[in-house]
């Protein structure tokens, strides 16, 4: 009986967070839901751009500095050392969508064990304040980013175990489908940074890679769906 219980209760967990995933990519498509959303919108920020930052200095470059905007575009500025091979741009590129994937589907297997959970909110909310310092060089991100590190911060220390644990999957699912809080941007060539055009990272990708952007923008969907369909069976298998 005590399994059939724990079977139904990961059931609905699983189901909520996936409604608040839908709910989340929907609102973020219209103005009032933006505005409801914009602490989110920003973390999503964040998590992309952060995700090209990484890579970048993993391929060897110099990651100067991240500048997240009040519409709560962003863009992460590194520089290229000599010898920049164009798969290295796909590599890049790529990272930005796929990176945040990556480490949410970590954050949602971390809630299989509260240590974990409590481990992985410390991380996330350290990473937060320390990459702010380092990296970020714009207003919206001073001020939004170290308020949402300090508020992980206090959940990791003082939140009960099932406050942490939702908290660890939700960020985890936010990291995920933070791709879609700009839906049409994965599905263009371009669009507007700080109200400048700017090339896509699917664009960029087809720039090297020959098939169109949307494709791109497909694959990367379908990868991400997988590895958060992945994470959720992995953190609820008894």
């Amino acid at each position: 009986m005590s399994r059939l219980l724990a079977d139904y209760d990961h059931k609905q967990r699983v189901q909520v967070l996936a409604g608040i995933a839908i709910v989340s990519i929907i609102a973020w498509q219209t103005e009032i839901g933006s505005l409801i959303l914009y602490p989110f919108t920003i973390l999503a920020t964040w998590f992309h751009e952060m995700g090209h930052g990484i890579a970048a200095m993993l391929m060897g470059s110099q990651f100067e500095r991240l500048e997240i905007y009040a519409d709560g575009s962003g863009v992460a500025l590194s520089s290229r050392p000599a010898g920049f091979a164009p798969i290295t741009d796909v590599l890049v590129s790529a990272s930005g969508p796929l990176g945040p994937a990556i480490a949410g589907s970590l954050l949602i297997i971390a809630s299989r064990t509260k240590e974990a959970t409590r481990i992985a909110l410390a991380l996330v909310g350290a990473a937060l304040l320390i990459t702010t310092l380092i990296w970020v060089r714009s207003l919206t991100g001073w001020l939004v980013l170290p308020a949402l590190g300090v508020a992980i911060l206090a959940l990791a220390l003082r939140g009960t175990d099932d406050q942490q644990g939702f908290g660890i999957q939700f960020l985890g699912v936010q990291a995920c489908i933070s791709v879609w809080h700009q839906f049409g941007y994965l599905f263009s060539s371009g669009g507007s940074v700080g109200g400048a055009q700017q090339r896509s990272d699917t664009g960029a990708i087809a720039d090297v890679l020959l098939l169109p952007y949307w494709f791109w923008g497909a694959a990367i969907s379908v990868a991400i769906l997988a590895m958060l369909w992945g994470s959720f069976v992995i953190a609820f298998r008894r």
